[in-house]
């Protein structure tokens, strides 16, 4: 892994405007998020749902444009770009769905699906041999078979389609490719074939992945480094097996603890967090979490947290006043083992 990011994000800050009970509201779905992605690594990305990781993978993608902060990638911001340079730019960051069905054309064959960004991207496989020579060469390393080019996607199975969305993504030669729970909709035994897959052609490619899931086992056993949002903020990321053995905020030592495990004995020990989740509408001042939070004091209320660094890893840190104690952590880590 290089040291240098390949993606630099600074303080990036998306508002939507939104009308809620005849009122004009902002929607602060990303507010100050700063995370770094490294050539050849997968970083993982979890949350509840809104907690703004579809927002901060569309910006990304410049699919959004943030209302503050920077992107930087490869030294170049790409909130900046326009035209030509802004179509290399896309070029070199492409996207996995969830839905490996809903994201294929049903009218058009395997062969047509991988080789259609080719027609935007008119700089790569120019002639029609090329592009056939490179398609039947996309669809054998992504595991199905160059005769599978005249398919149509209602004939694979949920895993080939899967396979057929990842080789259209990898048609462009990307850089970075953001996996949007690219497994969640499989079977968990075809998750784990595809898990592999996606593995092997990092190890072989060198492509960069941001890995977005609720499962917390499937990101643990992916993921170089993991970064946990909550209602539009990062509020702890660093090694996967430092996160997951000593998770620093109470809100990751909850999503740890109630993680399936074998141990009926130590699953009943799950933190249990009461409230619901606050509107993005109208969040919590100080920290966000504090309203869900047992160990939220006064002085939670009224300024955004520090961030608490890992004794053992300085690299690992947690917007907190309130750490967890060594006990806490033992008990979240052993739901997630």
């Amino acid at each position: 892994m290089s040291d240098a990011p390949l993606l630099e994000v600074r303080d990036l800050t998306k508002i939507f405007p939104v009308r809620h009970a005849g009122k004009r509201k902002e929607l602060r779905a990303l507010d100050g998020v700063s995370l770094d992605l490294h050539r050849g690594e997968t970083l993982g990305l979890v949350g509840e749902s809104g907690c703004g990781k579809s927002t901060l993978a569309r910006s990304l993608l410049m699919l959004e444009t943030p209302d503050s902060g920077s992107v930087r990638f490869d030294g170049v911001d790409p909130t900046t770009t326009k035209g030509a340079d802004l179509l290399a730019f896309r070029r070199r960051v492409q996207m996995v769905f969830q839905d490996p069905f809903a994201s294929l054309n049903a009218r058009m064959s395997a062969g047509d699906i991988v080789s259609e960004p080719w027609r935007t991207h008119t700089g790569l496989h120019k002639t029609s041999r090329d592009r056939a020579a490179r398609m039947s060469e996309l669809l054998d390393l992504v595991g199905l078979r160059s005769s599978d080019a005249g398919k149509y996607p209602q004939e694979f199975s949920g895993g080939q389609r899967q396979r057929l969305g990842i080789a259209r993504a990898l048609a462009l030669e990307p850089d970075v490719i953001v996996c949007d729970e690219p497994v969640s909709a499989l079977d968990l035994s075809v998750q784990a074939q595809v898990l592999n897959l996606l593995n092997d052609l990092q190890q072989q490619l060198g492509v960069a992945y941001l890995f977005i899931s609720h499962d917390l086992s499937v990101v643990r056993h992916v993921a170089d480094r993991v970064v946990v949002m909550y209602l539009g903020r990062i509020i702890e990321q660093g090694e996967t097996e430092s996160t997951f053995e000593r998770p620093q905020h109470p809100y990751t030592g909850a999503l740890l603890s109630a993680a399936p495990s074998l141990d009926h004995e130590r699953r009943r020990e799950q933190i249990i967090l009461s409230g619901e989740i606050p509107s993005p509408l109208d969040p919590p001042s100080g920290c966000r979490f504090r309203t869900r939070c047992w160990k939220a004091t006064d002085v939670c209320a009224t300024a955004l947290p520090p961030l608490a660094v890992d004794p053992v890893d300085g690299g690992h840190t947690a917007e907190c006043f309130h750490p967890l104690g060594s006990q806490e952590q033992e008990l979240a880590s052993s739901q997630a083992g």
